[in-house]
């Protein structure tokens, strides 16, 4: 029959609840074995879908990362007869959408030293970053407007926006980095099949380059 309503299957335990959890399991000590630096997994909100984060990487090695690992994946699922979907909106309706949250920072913002990082460095990158809102969308994944409607933990496609916290805004700011003053912030709008290389490379760009 069809799932129960989304609520119960994020970090859940339990055969009703965590479906897939052998394959990501095994996903992991393949990637680990890779030498992929794997740092976490866990189950999602909606039922049958896991997240797991690839990093710390520094530069084009992000990227190589989460190709392979991707390519890992697929054939870890292969063998149990599974197929993995990396569109944005797997599910119409009232189900959470899957994108590629991606965590950005450079030395200068990670600096214990650096107290007021947050204030210089990472709050003039939202400007940047939200003059070019548009630019970005545009290369953060095919389909990606089924997700990011406003709603399931997501912001309008339509406009940028940032906010310490908040699952709901463009770009999250962690509240370790706005309490500290430094650290690293999340850009929340890449969709799951998302090419990393341009994502990196165009917030890279946008935020030190330009």
């Amino acid at each position: 029959g069809y799932p129960a309503p989304q609520g119960p299957y994020y970090c859940s335990a339990g055969a009703d609840v965590a479906f897939g959890r052998e394959i990501v399991e095994e996903h992991l000590d393949y990637v680990l074995k890779a030498g992929i630096n794997c740092s976490g997994i866990n189950a999602e909100v909606m039922p049958g879908q896991w997240e797991y984060q690839v990093g710390p990487c520094v530069g084009i090695d992000a990227g190589d990362q989460l190709v392979v690992s991707r390519y890992i994946l697929v054939r870890v699922a292969e063998k149990y007869g599974v197929t993995i979907s990396f569109d944005p909106k797997p599910i119409p309706g009232d189900w959470n959408g899957a994108g590629c949250h991606t965590n950005f920072s450079t030395a200068s913002m990670r600096d214990p030293k650096n107290t007021d990082a947050f204030e210089t460095i990472i709050k003039p990158m939202m400007e940047k970053l939200g003059a070019k809102h548009a630019e970005h969308i545009a290369a953060y994944g095919e389909g990606n407007e089924k997700r990011l409607t406003g709603a399931h933990e997501t912001a309008s496609i339509e406009k940028f926006s940032w906010g310490v916290a908040d699952r709901g805004c463009s770009v999250r700011v962690g509240n370790e980095t706005a309490k500290k003053g430094y650290g690293y912030f999340e850009d929340r709008r890449p969709a799951s099949n998302m090419d990393p290389y341009v994502v990196t490379s165009m917030i890279y760009n946008t935020c030190v380059v330009e």
